[in-house]
């Protein structure tokens, strides 16, 4: 697979229920277009993982909107068409809110026929795909506490977490085609990385064909404390998964380096790239996968499309491949015109479109605003652009 990244705060995007394609764009981020993955191609990456929430797409009987499914298959076109390897999972689904998958029997029991009915689904519609794409059973799953890293009960939510990774595979490899053979990918409880929650992720069959997946946003201080905090990392890889099945770092990421409450990307570049490189030579080693989470092109920076963090990009391949030199790494120009929204939107009334614009400072201090719009109303067409700025608006 070589470096991988996240497509992330995308289709995984919601904010309630019963949504519909504009729920994309929810967070800030414009809708994704193929260009985006020509570029991360371009640049040496291999693989996209493309998080996917569902519950938001489903009617109250479990089934999938077509529309929705439509354009997660378009997605997972614009990269497989690049040749990269492509993952989709069921990702919001699960988490700290009011998900409905947790990880406790109790929810696994009443669940059950709805998580089998969804995933029954994304494998008819894509059995046909080659070994290019792989599913992915959860994302962060949470018992019924909503506790992260291991369960409040232990026994209990480890018991569920197996549960529901037996479910997934039980389900895909009887969808037939391609199926038969995909591999599938299971995480460990809030796919956490400490040595008791790989220990207690179960392998739900013997065919070569799974993959376990756990995720790492740790907190750096210094160069010695990142070397110390990846060598840690891979030595509980290599004692309580990687001998069972292969092993991917679904989601990592710099924007938490010492100190945590800096801005996301205001982070000690010196350590970053240091830990970023190092990450990435050491887990190369070892034969484990990374996927980085998604601050490498970020908002307005995925239309043009462009890296937001080009230097970290290119850290990341020369790690992986020895030289950037074949590669491209194209930055934000600043003469073109700059998309910062693109979308639809369903509104009732009082309820406003917002965008985000703390991310354009390097566009310069004078910026023209072009909105174009077409409205679709009933009983009332008043619009109203605000441009906010502290407390001014205008």
């Amino acid at each position: 697979m070589g470096v991988g990244w996240n497509l992330g705060n995308t289709l995984d995007a919601c904010s309630g229920s019963a949504q519909g394609l504009e729920s994309e764009t929810y967070w800030g981020q414009p809708v994704t277009h193929p260009e985006l993955l020509k570029m991360m191609k371009e640049a040496g990456f291999g693989a996209i993982r493309v998080p996917v929430t569902w519950y938001n797409h489903m009617d109250t009987n479990g089934k999938v909107d077509e529309a929705w499914m439509k354009r997660v298959h378009e997605v997972v076109d614009y990269v497989i068409d690049q040749g990269l390897y492509c993952i989709i999972n069921v990702h919001h689904d699960t988490g700290d809110g009011k998900q409905w998958l947790h990880a406790s029997t109790k929810t696994y029991n009443s669940v059950k026929s709805k998580f089998v009915g969804l995933w029954k689904q994304i494998a008819e519609e894509f059995k046909d795909y080659d070994q290019k794409l792989l599913f992915e059973a959860y994302n962060e799953m949470l018992d019924d506490k909503n506790t992260w890293n291991e369960p409040a009960d232990k026994t209990d939510g480890y018991k569920a977490i197996n549960s529901y990774a037996e479910s997934f595979v039980t389900t895909v490899r009887g969808t037939g085609g391609n199926n038969k053979q995909r591999n599938l990918i299971v995480n460990t409880y809030s796919a956490s990385s400490t040595a008791n929650a790989m220990k207690n992720l179960a392998l739900p069959e013997e065919t070569g064909h799974i993959v376990f997946q756990i995720h790492s946003y740790p907190n750096w201080k210094s160069k010695s404390n990142a070397k110390s905090e990846i060598d840690n990392l891979i030595t509980n890889i290599k004692n309580n998964l990687i001998k069972r099945a292969p092993v991917i770092i679904g989601e990592y990421a710099t924007f938490t380096t010492w100190p945590s409450t800096i801005d996301y990307y205001d982070t000690d570049r010196t350590v970053a790239l240091y830990a970023m490189d190092y990450l990435i030579q050491q887990t190369k080693a070892a034969g484990i996968g990374t996927f980085y989470w998604m601050g490498l092109s970020d908002g307005f920076y995925r239309s043009e499309p462009a890296f937001n963090q080009p230097d970290l990009a290119e850290t990341l391949i020369k790690a992986y491949y020895g030289s950037s030199d074949n590669y491209k790494f194209p930055t934000h120009d600043s003469s073109k015109g700059t998309v910062v929204f693109e979308g639809e939107k369903t509104l009732d009334w009082g309820q406003a479109v917002t965008v985000q614009a703390t991310s354009l400072a390097d566009i310069g201090n004078k910026v023209e605003v072009e909105l174009t719009y077409k409205l679709d109303y009933t009983d009332y067409d008043d619009m109203q652009f605000l441009y906010n700025k502290g407390g001014w608006q205008k």
